[in-house]
């Protein structure tokens, strides 16, 4: 099959995985597969070790002179990003969705994630704020800024194969660091599209388009590579915790920074005293959405032992009604899953929940579909310390925990590896507020009355523990990107010390 926004993005023909203001690539062909119905979508010539280091060098070229341009006209640059992805949202939206398999509000949805941050960023470019502090010493002055970092290293994860980008590249823009993108194997295209569109935003404006490279390659060649490339102070990772702790333990051996985004395996606790019509919208959005592989989605439903049965049954008849199929077509809920891998690690993973002695309440079956990536969401009624249930399958599983006391709901809450995402339903103020408090959540999101995906650019995106730690997007997360100086200036005629000290005589 043809798809007329392939052509309209220039994505036809065999391409090229590497660009540092011109395409190369003489590696190995990675084919591109949509999970929709299993064909060859692209053919991407990958990037050899050599060939990243030409890359990495042109990228660092870039950095030192981008560096230098006005933050305000950095953030010009990127305004105009956000304008030209929105000149593509519907050919790129498809494009998310055919790639990855998420249904195409999402695909669209994630597009408009990438205009929002190029929109937050342009206001950021004038907001690159030090603080002023008053010296001890007489007639000195004390300030701190910040400055471009470097060359700004990104491994993306195929669940969100612009966006995660995007929460970094046009932070790190108007920053004045310059990006060397690696994207996950499962979607080149999308990265491709990206970096075409980015690049000639960058030329049209007078700019080295190395500013946005990109490297599309083995992640045990041109990736590791990268990781222990010092040339990249910083390397923005996400994906599974086990990626995080090889990209962790590499880049701190080097005494590199690290912005981790790594495993969730989120919560919602659903009180006796919930609007339960809320809660199942949000649990139906949060588990199902995206097939069940958003590090955000809901894995985990802990609900009062009151409303338990009453919320089960509910959303049994919920799932029945959800529309599996082509993610392309008006009307589908859930799509495929990513591939072939995806639908084994669940099926693996459902015998698990039986012999720990959970119970399959619906779904969790394969079904005969073009492709073979499409499954049944399934629900079962777990324990929380089960092994199977600590651990994070992405997969559209749903467990179901009952719970008695808020204690004992925040206690499972809290006690898995994992610490991303949780939301809490209730209508009860003090039960919203212990939720929110020290004693709470010890997620990086903890949300009252809304589910656990769908975050907002606006707020810093990360979470704890196995989670890795890492903020991305809003707030002031750019402060990662840059570099942090305290400056003192005398202006008076003596040389005072610190502490009062004397020196010398």
């Amino acid at each position: 099959m043809t798809y007329d926004f392939l052509r309209n993005l220039g994505l036809e023909g065999e391409l090229k995985g590497g660009f540092h203001g011109e395409w190369i690539g003489s590696g190995d062909i990675l084919e591109s597969i949509t999970p929709i119905d299993g064909s060859v979508i692209g053919r991407i010539r990958q990037v050899t070790v050599e060939e990243y280091d030409q890359i990495a060098a042109h990228a660092h070229a870039a950095f030192l002179e981008w560096r230098m341009v006005p933050a305000p006209k950095r953030g010009e640059v990127v305004r105009q990003i956000g304008n030209a992805l929105r000149e593509h949202t519907e050919d790129l939206g498809k494009l998310v969705t055919l790639e990855m398999g998420k249904i195409l509000p999402e695909g669209l949805g994630e597009v408009q994630e990438m205009i929002d941050i190029c929109d937050f960023s342009v206001g950021l470019s004038r907001q690159l704020y030090g603080l002023t502090m008053h010296s001890e010493r007489p007639m000195h002055r004390m300030y701190e800024q910040y400055h471009p970092l470097g060359v700004i290293g990104i491994i993306s994860a195929f669940n969100f194969p612009v966006a995660v980008w995007s929460w970094n590249a046009a932070i790190a823009a108007v920053c004045g660091d310059a990006m060397l993108w690696k994207p996950s194997s499962q979607t080149p295209l999308t990265a491709i599209a990206c970096t075409k569109i980015a690049a000639r935003i960058l030329e049209e404006n007078g700019y080295d388009p190395a500013i946005m490279s990109l490297i599309i390659g083995r992640g045990s060649t041109v990736g590791d590579t990268m990781v222990k490339d010092r040339r990249i102070p910083l390397i923005s990772a996400t994906g599974s915790c086990e990626v995080g702790y090889r990209v962790g333990r590499i880049v701190g051996e080097r005494l590199g920074r690290t912005i981790l985004e790594l495993g969730g395996n989120n919560a919602i606790i659903v009180s006796k005293e919930a609007n339960l019509d809320l809660a199942l919208r949000a649990t139906l959005f949060g588990a199902v959405g995206t097939a069940g592989q958003r590090c955000t989605s809901t894995r985990r439903m802990i609900v009062h032992t009151d409303v338990f049965d009453t919320f089960r049954d509910r959303l049994i008849a919920a799932y029945e009604q959800i529309r599996i199929g082509n993610p392309l077509e008006e009307g589908t809920v859930m799509g495929p899953l990513v591939n072939k891998g995806a639908v084994r690690d669940m099926m693996n993973a459902l015998p698990r929940i039986t012999e720990e002695g959970g119970t399959i309440l619906y779904g969790g079956e394969q079904l005969d579909l073009p492709g073979g990536c499409y499954v049944t969401p399934c629900i079962a009624e777990v324990r929380n310390e089960y092994q199977i249930v600590q651990e994070e399958t992405f997969a559209p599983i749903l467990y179901l925990i009952r719970y008695e006391t808020l204690d004992d709901a925040i206690a499972y809450h809290n006690g898995v590896p994992q610490g991303l995402s949780s939301a809490i339903f209730t209508t009860n103020l003090l039960e919203a507020e212990t939720f929110l408090s020290h004693m709470g959540s010890d997620c990086g999101i903890a949300n009252v009355n809304i589910g656990t995906s769908g975050a907002e650019i606006g707020g810093a995106f990360g979470g704890e523990k196995e989670t890795g730690g890492g903020r991305e997007s809003g707030s002031d997360a750019w402060k990662a990107y840059m570099r942090r100086q305290t400056n003192t200036i005398n202006w008076s005629p003596d040389l005072p010390l610190a502490q009062g000290i004397t020196f010398g005589g």
